[in-house]
Order: structure tokens, then C-alpha cells, then sequence
């Protein structure tokens, strides 16, 4: 499983608040929470982004309120991954738990620029710059973390395996 798309950057503790604020927390269709994704800090991300675009950030992304609207608003919007040296614990488990892939790299997080085009590959943990040509290397997924991401979420694979 891979993830390939142009890179949105953030900065360190890009909070849950501001993933998407507290105003849209009514919202629970994630076509509709996609619309005010990173609203903001980035007021134009929504109309920006593309599917399998991926957003690079600093440390501890995801920090603040542990409400699953923030993966799911992510994910909803087309991101592909997210890339950051450390992710808020509980923000790390919602993202699995709704089929969010995160990879944990500082030196992509800080090498990686606003508009760079990336290839990642959650098997090996490879994060490939195709502009800058350079690669990094991540802890790959577990098997079983790749499964849960792969069926869309926990809720899913576990739907399946009770099949």
C-alpha cells in the first residue's frame, strides 16, 4: 500500500482545534468536515487539496482535544498521510482506528517542502522525495496496522474478520 501526492506543510503542535475547530463539531459526515479541514491555519486547504496529497508537519501533530473528527476530517479531504516527527498519542490511535496512515520521520518532516511532490510506502517505510530525488526511511506499519489501515479503519476489519 502507497501513498503518492504533493505535500501541504504545518508547522509543530498543529492541535486538534485548529484540524478542525470546535464550530464544525456538529458535522459528522466526513464529506462535510473535509470542507473546514485546516480551515484555520490554511484557509484555502479544502479547495486545495487533492486526493492522495499528503500533509508534512513538525512534532507533535494532532496534540490537544482527542476528538476523531481530526483524522477523519484529514482523511476525508483526500490526505493520503501524514509525516511528522511525533503525533499526539491519542490523535496516532484515532488516525489508525479510522484508516489514516501516519508515519513518524523527523528528517522528512524537516527536509520536505510546501508543494513537494512524495511517494510513501507503508510496507517498507520508505518516504521518497520525487522532487529533490532524496529517500528517508520510516518504521514501517505492522502487519497488522497495514491491515486495519488497508479495509478503511478498525471498525471495518474487524467487520471483515467477523465474516
Amino acid at each position: 500500500m502507497n501513498a503518492e501526492g504533493k505535500v501541504f506543510k504545518y508547522g509543530e503542535n498543529v492541535d486538534t482545534d485548529v484540524i478542525i475547530p470546535a464550530r464544525y463539531l456538529n458535522v459528522s459526515d466526513g464529506a462535510e468536515l473535509a470542507k473546514y479541514c485546516m480551515i484555520d491555519i490554511d484557509k484555502d486547504f479544502a479547495s486545495k487539496v487533492n486526493k492522495g496529497d499528503v500533509i508534512v508537519a513538525g512534532k507533535n501533530f494532532g496534540c490537544g482535544s482527542s476528538r476523531e473528527h481530526a483524522p477523519l476530517a484529514i482523511k476525508c479531504s483526500g490526505v493520503s498521510c501524514v509525516i511528522a516527527p511525533s503525533f499526539a498519542r491519542i490523535f496516532y490511535r484515532n488516525a489508525i482506528n479510522i484508516g489514516l496512515p501516519i508515519m513518524e520521520c523527523a528528517e522528512a518532516a524537516e527536509e520536505i517542502n510546501e508543494g513537494d511532490e512524495v511517494k510513501v510506502d507503508f510496507a517498507s517505510g520508505e518516504i521518497y522525495d520525487k522532487t529533490t530525488g532524496k529517500t528517508y526511511k520510516s518504521e514501517p506499519f505492522p502487519e497488522f496496522m497495514q491491515r486495519i489501515i488497508a479495509s478503511g479503519g478498525l471498525v471495518k476489519y474487524t467487520e471483515e474478520r467477523l465474516k
